[in-house]
């Protein structure tokens, strides 16, 4: 059985520049959108510099193991990239994101973050839906072979 997708991104060389490339996405996804979306992200950004990141290291292993069964999917078949085939199950895998966001949410101790978030989470789905192509690509850039 291969490698998981856990394992090959959290490795020990790897995590941390994924980590990074996806602090970058983010970045970038939130530059396309509108001013409430980008306002908030550079309130919490002032409110604690390197929440971000801090972040994204922290639901890292959450969102990988969501993204497993579409990564032993893509694995089983090779049909195609891995960033198309996340791209045409888009809705699933933002959706299976979404819900570890969500859950983190709930419990959080940074409030001011998410209070914003429940601001922002009812257009939530579309927004992470247009990072799923940029983060297939992210990922597929880790993969062997």
């Amino acid at each position: 059985m291969s490698e998981s997708l856990k394992a090959i991104i959290t490795a020990e060389q790897t995590r941390p520049v994924v980590v990074d490339e996806c602090v970058d996405l983010v970045e970038r996804e939130v530059q396309g959108k509108g001013l409430i979306i980008r306002g908030a992200y550079s309130t919490v950004k002032k409110i604690k510099p390197g929440f971000v990141k801090a972040a994204i290291d922290g639901l890292l292993d959450d969102w990988l193991e969501r993204m497993e069964p579409y990564y032993k999917d893509w694995s089983a078949s090779k049909k195609g990239d891995f960033s198309a085939h996340l791209s045409d199950k888009k809705s699933s895998v933002a959706n299976d994101l979404l819900k570890v966001t969500d859950e983190r949410a709930a419990t959080s101790e940074h409030k001011t973050a998410a209070k914003m978030y429940g601001k922002l989470r009812p257009s939530a789905l579309k927004n992470v839906e247009s990072a799923v192509p940029g983060l297939g690509k992210l990922i597929e850039g880790h993969l062997p072979g």
